[in-house]
């Protein structure tokens, strides 16, 4: 039990819970870092998803049943009702059963968890055997998960099934065994371990099978989830009741706002410039600003969060020695395009750590990532996850460890790159634009996001996109949301179709990004103006990170309450 259990009831509770969701889902276990679950693999099953619905509703109503001692007490009881209901009410309608894609599905859940695994050990070793072991079982069950689903004529769009089978093909050609090979020579059993790795390969290879040529012609070509789902969706990713219509007409005119800082930019870079894609090529051309090769970058990106942390620790944040390590390591074969963030195992002896996805490029145009790594690292999701861990005298362990609320983290995260902006950190105009690129490209996914899944049309004023030609007030389409990501974000191709892949596979996550940011500035923006002199930056960023992760709604209403200390 952790050592915060006896501040309160409350905090006892939430001790509890964390272990008992734990024992339910032995990946989630690993990703907290708590022991004695490593070798197993979670079901996929219709009765794993009623079981954890269960699991849900019980312990919101024990919740429910504990008196609040302090105001610590009742923001965490408030925090932890929100997500049990929110959660439970996914589990079971069954949407987390049946909102899948290649960034969100078991099949990229079990490839992941593999490498968060101590390999020290022979301990160690054997749990990694007994989990390779345990893979074919697990999509086994969740094959009979998704029997269910397509019974109920409720399978997800046969984009996001084909997606998953490629990603199962890919890795069926040596993925498993590519990373127990370096792991067999100090095994007890190696070839046992390799057997595993070689069953674990075989097993992916018969799942994308089945899936492409069973499971996907039963499938729809539908992709817009609707109204009645989206709102559940997001109000699961952002913690807010949101106006939808507000939200895209804002979305569309932010990305019009930073539209026109890009092409301030692209005259600077490439005078003459008719697209904002060709000021992207000729800066990915330039061999003096590519990181050349996969050590080199890992290299880079740690020594540029090292960099980081050193200019900002003391003056804009307070920077606990214990966190002040962000690992950088390359994302598994088969992940998405975008980089991402895995926070540190709750003892801290697994380290936060930044993930690049390479895509199988061993050059790294460098104007595209320096903003990129504000938001996976410092300031943003390390300093706001791995913080978080520190403060077990105000969160309790579920606020530290489940609490984690898009619209929260990633509007944090995207309000790191708009800090480092003020502060500076874009000075060379290629930068800017790097930083300008992520910018656009979140405030695109507003639009993209909410027009692809609720049928809102094009803006009126789009224009021309590409070959697409006016696409003025047409409904979306994913071509037309590719082309915007293309032209208006300058994403590479490769990267735009993965990010739309993503957006239908995960409707109302997108939007969380700039919905967050907005918050996040709004904030910040109306502590100073009733603060006055009384207001500190370094003061706000400690305050509103100690509240801990929580939904927009209420975050917003907590920093209303702020006096200033």
């Amino acid at each position: 039990m952790a050592l915060d259990a006896a501040r309160s009831p409350l905090f006892e509770f939430a001790d509890r819970l964390v272990e008992q969701h734990a024992a339910l889902d032995p990946v989630i276990a690993t990703y907290f870092g708590i022991k004695g679950y490593d070798d197993r693999l979670p079901e996929f099953s219709e009765e794993r998803w009623a079981r954890d619905a269960e699991f849900s509703r019980s312990s919101l109503g024990a919740l429910r049943a504990i008196a609040p001692i302090d105001d610590v007490d009742r923001i965490a009881m408030s925090v932890i009702a929100e997500r049990l209901a929110t959660r439970g009410e996914l589990e079971g309608s069954g949407e987390l059963a049946r909102t899948i894609g290649v960034i969100n599905s078991p099949m990229s859940e079990i490839r992941q968890v593999f490498e968060l695994m101590s390999a020290e050990t022979k301990e160690d070793l054997g749990n990694i055997r007994a989990r390779l072991a345990a893979i074919r079982h697990a999509l086994s069950t969740w094959r009979d998960g998704l029997e269910s689903i397509a019974a109920k004529g409720e399978l997800p769009p046969r984009r996001h099934l084909l997606g998953i089978a490629e990603q199962a093909r890919l890795y069926a050609t040596g993925a498993y065994e590519r990373f127990a090979e370096p792991l067999a020579t100090r095994s007890d059993d190696p070839d046992a371990l390799r057997a595993a790795a070689k069953d674990a390969d075989a097993a992916c290879g018969e799942f994308g099978e089945y899936l492409k040529g069973d499971l996907a012609p039963k499938a729809t070509e539908v992709e817009a989830c609707g109204s009645a789902r989206y709102v559940r969706w997001a109000r699961y990713f952002t913690g807010a009741d949101l106006d939808v219509d507000e939200v895209y007409a804002w979305g569309w005119q932010d990305l019009q706002r930073i539209n026109e800082r890009m092409w301030e930019l692209a005259g600077e870079l490439l005078p003459g410039a008719t697209r904002l894609a060709d000021v992207a090529d000729a800066l990915d051309a330039k061999d003096d600003g590519a990181v050349m090769g996969t050590d080199a970058l890992i290299e880079r990106l740690e020594a540029f969060t090292a960099a980081t942390i050193e200019s900002l620790d003391g003056v804009h944040f307070d920077i606990d020695p214990r966190i002040r390590r962000c690992d950088a390591r390359l994302a598994p074969e088969g992940s998405a395009a975008a980089p991402y963030y895995i926070t540190p195992s709750e003892d801290l002896s697994r380290p936060g750590t930044t993930w690049y996805p390479t895509l199988g490029r061993t050059r790294f145009p460098w104007w595209r990532i320096a903003s990129t790594w504000y938001h996976e690292g410092v300031p943003g999701h390390h300093l706001e996850g791995a913080g978080a861990l520190l403060l077990a005298d105000r969160l309790t362990r579920f606020q530290r460890l489940e609490a984690w609320i898009s619209g929260h983290g990633e509007g944090w995260a995207l309000y790191a790159e708009r800090l480092m902006e003020e502060l500076g950190g874009f000075a060379d105009p290629a930068d800017e634009l790097g930083y300008l690129e992520g910018q656009s490209l979140r405030a695109a996914r507003i639009v993209v996001d909410l027009g692809l899944h609720l049928g809102f049309p094009a803006p009126s004023d789009l224009g021309e996109l590409g070959e697409l030609g006016d696409c003025s007030s047409k409904p979306w389409t994913p071509q037309m949301a590719v082309a915007l990501l293309e032209e208006r974000a300058i994403t590479d191709p490769e990267t735009a179709a993965s990010e739309v892949d993503r957006y239908l596979s995960m409707p109302g996550q997108a939007i969380s990004y700039k919905v967050g940011e907005r918050v996040w500035l709004a904030s910040r923006s109306d502590a100073r103006a009733r603060l006055g002199d009384r207001f500190d930056l370094k003061r706000f960023h400690a305050h509103a990170l100690g509240l801990g992760p929580m939904g927009l709604d209420p975050f917003r209403a907590e920093l209303d309450r702020w006096d200033g200390s």
